[in-house]
């Protein structure tokens, strides 16, 4: 086992260069590759070699960063998709048909759980969503005899519930199905969900990894550990032959550590197409580079941003897994004790329209539909990344309607506090 440091591996990981090949990860700005006979292309259709020849499926650029994260993140395999909702899609879909059942945490970003409530439903795809707080009774309820995977978000996006990993990850292989968790706020540098017991993990490498806000993509990171074999009849599309691959046996032919990875490149990359320009790759692999560097700010600013917001009058609640009085502090200690995210949510006592003349004066804090990266950023998910959620669904997501969304960036921490306090002043009035 690598027992390189995070940091570490941040720099180093996925790729070494040769005698006098270029330092930094070369852009292969190519779509398609040349071989010499039609028997050598021939080989790799038939996956009986590796290699490359069209870039909608696997691109070398690629690799090369899939490879870094999956370091960072523990796992055996891995691979970049055009954003994190296709990489949730792919993880899903790549165990689940028409007839199929998902069980995941209510508490997560709104396009997923769109994405699984009504696009995968047209799918036949149906879902059972619990609270991130179920009792473990309420957790075994959700499952059925069609369930074949548990989804949660590490930290949730707005809510900031935090997931008991350990637990969703015990009852998912009770039930024989894996466990995938989204990884995207902790990064690998605050959190490896592996290391709990998580068998898929997920990236919206948009956010923190990338860090600049210059790059859509995704990944998902295999961990190796799921037995598909011992499940077979659970993943006839891992564990039985693929016609259109001439009769191969993922499963059987890639092993443990290879299969889920190698089925969602050649057949969902394949058929999808969602894949990640090598040009983004090449940009997220630089802010790959500096995210041990800022994750630690990005909790600093955090922390002092919540502390600022539940110690002012106007304010009704905090949610920040790294305030003491915070319901997932315990656990948020548990599995992140270097600290989470630089994401704060709160809600104002003024509600929505409090929320409206807060946002309008700030000054350092844009708003965007944006989070995670060096620069400050607020908004209202309610009317914006959760506007497609009815009442109920929001507050079952933890997602009131006056909650602001705070992703404090790398800017100094007693400038962000004199922003917000200045918005809440005119707030009061």
């Amino acid at each position: 086992m690598n027992t390189q440091k995070i940091g570490t591996k941040c720099v180093q990981a996925g790729y070494t260069p040769g005698n006098g090949e270029p330092r930094q990860i070369p852009i292969v700005q190519s779509t398609t590759f040349r071989y010499e006979t039609s028997e050598d292309m021939g080989k790799l259709f038939d996956l009986e070699a590796s290699g490359y020849f069209y870039s909608r499926l696997q691109n070398p650029t690629n690799d090369l960063v899939a490879a870094k994260i999956a370091a960072l993140e523990g796992g055996t395999a891995a691979m970049l998709t055009s954003s994190g909702q296709a990489a949730n899609f792919l993880a899903l879909f790549n165990i689940c048909e028409a007839g199929s059942h998902i069980v995941s945490s209510s508490s997560i970003y709104g396009g997923t759980f769109n994405l699984i409530s009504v696009t995968m439903a047209k799918m036949g795809i149906e879902s059972t969503f619990v609270s991130p707080d179920c009792s473990d009774e309420e957790l075994a309820a959700a499952f059925r005899d069609n369930t074949r995977a548990v989804f949660g978000e590490t930290i949730a996006n707005p809510a900031l519930t935090v997931l008991d990993i350990e637990r969703f990850a015990k009852a998912a292989h009770a039930h024989g199905v894996p466990l995938i968790v989204d990884n995207t706020f902790p990064t690998p540098a605050n959190c490896r969900p592996i290391e709990w017991g998580a068998d898929i993990v997920t990236h919206s490498t948009t956010k923190y990894m990338d860090g600049h806000g210059v790059a859509v993509g995704g990944a998902i990171v295999d961990s190796g550990n799921f037995d598909w074999m011992a499940h077979a009849d659970k993943f006839p599309g891992l564990c039985t032959p693929d016609e259109s691959y001439h009769g191969i046996t993922y499963a059987e032919k890639f092993g443990q550590g290879g299969a889920f990875i190698t089925k969602a490149t050649s057949q969902l990359m394949r058929d999808l197409g969602c894949i990640q320009s090598p040009q983004n790759a090449f940009y997220l692999n630089l802010g790959l580079e500096s995210l041990h560097v800022r994750m630690p700010r990005h909790v600093e600013n955090g922390q002092a941003v919540a502390e600022f917001l539940a110690g002012h009058k106007l304010v009704k609640s905090v949610n920040y897994p790294g305030l003491p009085s915070d319901k997932y502090y315990e656990r948020a200690q548990k599995y992140m004790p270097n600290g989470g995210c630089g994401v704060v949510s709160f809600e104002l006592k003024g509600g929505k329209a409090a929320a409206e003349i807060f946002m309008k004066n700030l000054k350092l804090a844009a708003i965007e539909t944006h989070v995670a990266d060096a620069r400050t950023c607020c908004l209202n998910p309610a009317t914006s990344t959760h506007r497609q959620m009815t009442e109920q669904q929001l507050i079952e997501a933890g997602v009131p309607a006056g909650l602001v969304r705070i992703s404090c960036g790398l800017e100094d921490k007693e400038d962000l506090i004199a922003d917000l306090k200045q918005a809440l002043d005119a707030v009061q009035g």
